[in-house]
């Protein structure tokens, strides 16, 4: 797939309605859904849009918000498989998430669900989460999806909380029969604040530290963290990493799972915001990611396509023509920063990203 045609994933914010008021929601999702969200005429084009990609067509990811609180969902959901579009869903854990709806998703072709879980216990997920109970009904939500034969994918944020909690999570999330872990780093954008965040070091502890976990037969995804892919080429050519806080959650890895079994992936898919994946929100609003709030466009007027294939902007972010270290960087091609990082800490597109250890290291020389 060429991926400056055709992204690996098209998401949409279907709704800014849910009933968590979690303290790091980018949405900045609240009870109600507002006035001006896509109607299911509008949400209707937005799939055939979607649908106007060459094959093979993006997967139309749903979020929101929670989109379980759409009532259209179902119909939007048939619609675009209808059109031959694979559908994966990210609901909130709630009532709303039960053994009825799973079966009609199931039924209408959803194959993939992913769930978020922020810590490997109730006091570190919940503090985020803010509902007592939460965690328990993550747990409970896991077991089912995974027992109605989705394919299940833990969204966890990285964040000072739960930072030693790393490979405690591993092992449950393995224990749950979850191979999919799709770690987020921290962007300060809607809820979210500086305090959540891990120092700038941290990040590459994480990443390393992530490089290994892929060998133990879970597959790993970053989320504004593309220096991952840097890290893991870099083990791939025999370069070895140690600190305290690294080795302190590799010696507790082994220690819980014993030692990997299995090779290093070589896979490196170079994705990046704008770059494999775009975004819609609640009202058709396009932007490069959900966490890079730079409007390009709207899908009442503008074809999501031209958009994604044509705008100055994208074109610019794939060509990796960025400023200052990240733009001089050997691994800006398969790696580029977080756009949305540099964007939320400069206001700059095109900025160094803040969190790169690469960038950090500068700065300390300077």
């Amino acid at each position: 797939m060429k991926l400056e045609k055709v992204p690996l994933l098209v998401f949409w914010e279907s709704t800014k309605a849910c009933p968590l008021l979690c303290r790091h929601c980018r949405a900045n999702a609240i009870l109600k859904p507002l006035p001006d969200e896509l109607n299911t005429k509008e949400a209707k084009l937005l799939i055939n849009q979607i649908s106007e990609f060459e094959n093979p067509k993006p997967v139309f990811i749903i979020t929101g918000g929670d989109p379980l609180m759409r009532k259209d969902l179902f119909e939007l959901i048939e619609y675009a498989r209808s059109l031959g579009i694979a559908v994966g869903l990210s609901p909130a854990v709630s009532e709303n998430l039960n053994e009825k709806v799973l079966l009609k998703l199931k039924n209408l072709g959803v194959k993939i669900i992913s769930v978020s879980l922020d810590g490997a216990s109730k006091e570190t997920h919940e503090y985020l989460r803010q509902v007592n109970g939460i965690y328990e009904m993550t747990i409970n939500a896991i077991k089912m999806l995974v027992d109605f034969g989705f394919q299940v994918q833990v969204n966890t944020l990285i964040w000072k909380g739960n930072l030693n909690e790393l490979p405690y999570l591993v092992k449950l999330l393995l224990d749950l029969n979850v191979r999919i872990w799709e770690v987020f780093f921290l962007i300060i954008t809607g809820r979210a604040g500086k305090e959540l965040d891990i120092e700038i070091n941290e990040y590459e502890d994480v990443v390393q530290f992530l490089v290994d976990v892929s060998r133990y037969s879970i597959q790993i995804r970053t989320v504004e963290a593309p220096f991952y892919r840097r890290a893991k080429l870099e083990r791939l050519k025999g370069k070895n990493y140690s600190s305290d806080l690294y080795c302190k959650l590799i010696e507790k890895l082994k220690e819980l799972l014993g030692e990997p079994k299995c090779e290093l992936d070589n896979r490196i898919l170079p994705t990046r915001d704008g770059f494999g994946v775009i975004f819609v929100s609640y009202n058709g609003t396009i932007f490069p990611s959900g966490f890079l709030p730079y409007p390009l466009g709207n899908i009442k007027k503008d074809h999501l396509v031209k958009v994604y294939q044509e705008h100055p902007i994208l074109k610019k972010l794939r060509e990796a023509k960025l400023n200052g270290i990240c733009g001089n960087c050997i691994y800006n091609k398969i790696c580029g920063g977080s756009r949305a990082r540099a964007y939320a800490q400069y206001g700059d597109l095109f900025a160094d990203d803040p969190a790169c250890i690469l960038t950090y290291l500068k700065w300390q020389i300077y």
